[in-house]
């Protein structure tokens, strides 16, 4: 596998994933990680992971699953990035990159035919006042800059068959307005799980599971997880996920 400039390959133990990273544009981090153990993975099917980046979300379910799975992002760089790990892990039959502007990403994958999509979307609005990343690659990671949730949501649900899930990672301060938009976009939140740095420390991460056109009863608020424990040691449900049993 031949590698960039600044380019490295990591590895995700606990899935025998290689991952080829750069510090010079947006790596993935815990979050990936989390969302591609909080939802059910579908044994066959159809997934989409939307904002994939460097393809780590995808990668990371693929060896749960047979079924068929794209990813969509904006950044070519990180779309190649993506590409060129999934040869690296033999997963070409498995796994597609489509280099896409979100909004764009009905046009090579059929409205109402997945059974589950991923998100780990820009978590910051991109407004004029909100301090941005000089580094362009972190910008639109981060920043609502090229999309926002609202359009987010509306695009899974589009994408989803009836009664197909939805997960994604965002931050817990946007958590109101997640649960408001994804009712209107047809899709009824189903499951949450607030995750913390520490046992004393305010939660920082969100994940979030919902059904489109599911019914809006049987909403579950999962047991806290904690990323450390009290000394600064990975917790032990962190490095289960991180390097396995």
């Amino acid at each position: 596998m031949c590698l960039k400039e600044n380019e490295r390959i990591d590895q995700l133990f606990a899935d025998g994933i290689k991952i080829i990273q750069s510090p010079k544009v947006f790596s993935f981090s815990l979050d990936a990680v989390l969302l591609a153990n909080f939802p059910k993975i579908p044994k066959k099917g159809k997934i989409v992971d939307l904002c994939a980046g460097n393809g780590a979300v995808g990668l990371f379910i693929a060896k749960k699953t047979k079924s068929k799975i794209y990813q969509i992002e904006l950044q070519e760089k990180l779309a190649d990035m993506a590409q060129r790990s999934v040869a690296l892990n033999h997963l070409e039959k498995q796994i597609e990159v489509f280099p896409l502007d979100l909004k764009d990403s009905l046009n090579r994958i059929a409205s109402d035919s997945c059974d589950l999509v991923l998100c780990n979307p820009p978590y910051f609005k991109g407004l004029p006042t909100n301090r941005k990343n000089p580094n362009p690659y972190y910008a639109i990671a981060r920043h609502e800059t090229h999309t926002d949730l609202d359009e987010v949501l509306f695009t899974s649900s589009k994408l989803l068959k009836m009664n197909g899930h939805f997960a994604m990672v965002h931050r817990p301060d946007r958590f109101l307005e997640i649960i408001d938009l994804m009712k209107k976009n047809r899709l009824a939140p189903k499951r949450i799980q607030f995750v913390y740095p520490k046992p004393e420390k305010d939660a920082n991460i969100l994940l979030i599971e919902g059904i489109k056109d599911g019914k809006l009863d049987g909403f579950k608020v999962l047991p806290p997880m904690f990323t450390y424990d009290t000394v600064g040691n990975y917790s032990l449900e962190t490095s289960r996920l991180l390097y396995g049993q």
